[in-house]
């Protein structure tokens, strides 16, 4: 005989998400792949305006750099994919009392990088060891979409505590 606890009750079905939260998911996803293509073409030995030198001394490349790199791209195509879990109707891996709170600390954290890669932009990576104002503008279309991962997450996490909130009301 089957017993049903509060543990292994079903979650109730909350309204499914709004096709602007699900698209803003999907594009937070997108938002991290030209960076990673972009460090994967670093680590293949595709030039991308570093010396051999400064790949040698301060990438490691090749070297351990070359998993640190892969990985690093790797890690953060994975975390883009975490927004997908808030709009996904299917499969809710914590309850909601939980994710929510994580959702809104990876928000936060999402805009600290977001202004600390600023920081980093403007005064280390791209004025000491880029060799060319091509390889600037490159390394800048890459990573720039990065920078609109904190809004898009920040709005996706809104919309997804709207909704179990309005699912814990009901």
């Amino acid at each position: 005989m089957y017993v049903m606890t509060t543990a292994t009750a079903p979650l109730p079905a909350s309204a499914p998400a709004p096709v602007w939260a699900r698209r803003a998911a999907h594009a937070i996803a997108l938002c991290a792949v030209p960076s990673g293509l972009w460090r994967i073409a670093m680590a293949s030995g595709v030039y991308v305006g570093y010396s051999d030198q400064v790949l040698r001394d301060v990438f490691d490349i090749p070297g351990w750099g070359i998993a640190y790199v892969v990985g690093l791209s790797v890690l953060a195509e994975l975390a883009a994919l975490f927004p997908l879990l808030l709009v996904s109707d299917r499969w809710r891996p914590l309850h909601p009392r939980v994710f929510a709170p994580l959702a809104w600390t990876a928000a936060g954290v999402l805009v600290l990088v977001a202004l600390w890669q600023l920081v980093v932009a403007f005064t280390v990576e791209s004025q000491t060891y880029m060799s060319s104002g091509t390889a600037q503008t490159v390394w800048g279309f890459a990573f720039a979409p990065l920078f609109a991962i904190p809004a898009l997450m920040t709005a996706v996490t809104w919309s997804s505590a709207k909704r179990h909130r309005a699912q814990g009301q009901a």
